[in-house]
């Protein structure tokens, strides 16, 4: 019997990299995990008694597509009244919304614009819509953007341009005059910009600007709770933008999705009342360690604006073998490679308690 013919989209996706890591944890013995994006505390006892009332309450069903009208209207206050109840949407998570825009947005053969170093859903997404990924590497400019070469790069089928400020892998956040900067630009060649901004709560040197701030009209907004409220299995995000844009994604809902979890969208109204600055306190403070750490051992690193990851070269400048190096010590990070064309750097994830972060640089120092 012949075998089942799979289709040439699944056939080349390939297996997240992180997902590999992940595997590996389950066959290390107390393992120092500094790999998995995923805040390291718990979600606040408020919002988890909120999901338990909702479930209680028999909010176990289908939404409306856009989201529940108390929400919508929550998200409205938190965008601060700058986009009309038809200009937003509930999503599942941050991921669906880079799902639903990218379906919007993007024909076979169309080319979107993504950093190098990229969060690795945007590839492939890009990929199995049959679009082309045209990378601009930003290791030379410290991970900020490189407004020249991203014009250089443009061309008649260029649609779309993916940015995630506060940045995973890189940390690294873009200022408010390199996104006006990069507004003119993609304001002169009539290109949507996708904006991730789940890390916005994990800005840590100066305030968080969005693009939409100077490209409002061509700019899709995605947010989401998944890491500022430790949310990450809960799947709930939201997206802001045009109404033609917005109400298209809204459509692909509804044949995808359906709508995003029913007594989390419930959860996430107690979840925008909750204050986190405690948190992301803590988390800047880990930033702090973790890159001085690196820096007094001698690894080559640039110092993270924002989110909660650092990405240093390898000592060799081979990612790969390095984090080989690594697992034999019982330390799991991440290889480069898995966010990048080059394979040059390792990812450090220091959504971790600090007796985890020390251990970690104890094992990079040995390696070192």
């Amino acid at each position: 019997m012949d075998g089942i013919k799979l289709a040439e989209r699944a056939i080349a996706t390939d297996i997240s990299g992180i997902r590999k890591v992940a595997e590996m944890i389950r066959s290390l013995k107390d393992p120092i995990d500094l790999s998995i994006g995923q805040p390291h505390f718990g979600v606040p006892e408020s919002i988890r008694e909120a999901a338990k009332k909702a479930i209680d309450d028999g909010m176990n069903i289908y939404t409306e597509t856009q989201g529940i009208p108390q929400l919508v209207n929550a998200f409205q206050e938190k965008l601060e009244g700058k986009y009309d109840k038809e200009e937003i949407i509930a999503t599942s998570a941050v991921t669906g919304g880079l799902v639903l825009s990218f379906m919007a947005l993007l024909n076979p053969g169309d080319e979107v614009l993504i950093s190098d170093p990229y969060f690795v859903l945007n590839k492939q997404l890009a990929l199995l819509l049959g679009a082309k990924p045209v990378f601009y590497e930003n290791y030379d400019y410290d991970f900020q953007m490189p407004l020249e070469k991203i014009e250089s790069l443009i061309t008649k089928k260029t649609k779309a341009i993916v940015i995630c400020s506060p940045s995973n892998p890189t940390g690294a956040v873009y200022s408010p005059e390199e996104l006006k900067a990069l507004a003119k630009i993609l304001d002169k060649h009539g290109i949507v910009a996708i904006s991730d901004e789940i890390y916005e709560l994990f800005c840590y040197d100066f305030p968080f600007v969005s693009i939409s701030e100077f490209y409002r009209q061509k700019t899709i907004v995605l947010k989401g709770l998944s890491k500022s409220y430790a949310m990450t299995g809960w799947r709930l995000g939201y997206a802001a933008g045009p109404k033609e844009l917005i109400q298209t994604m809204a459509k692909l809902q509804q044949f995808t999705f359906i709508c995003a979890p029913s007594m989390v969208q419930v959860a996430a109204l107690e979840a925008l009342k909750v204050d986190m600055t405690p948190f992301t306190e803590d988390y800047k403070n880990k930033r702090d360690r973790i890159y001085s750490g690196l820096m007094e051992i001698g690894y080559e690193v640039i110092k993270p604006a924002g989110a909660f990851y650092i990405l240093p070269k390898a000592p060799s400048g081979d990612g790969v073998e390095f984090v080989k190096k690594c697992i034999a010590e019982n330390l799991l990070v991440v290889p480069g490679s898995v966010f990048s064309q080059k394979d040059t750097h390792f990812r450090i994830s220091y959504a971790a308690p600090d007796e985890t972060i020390e251990r970690g640089l104890e094992v990079l120092r040995r390696i070192f």
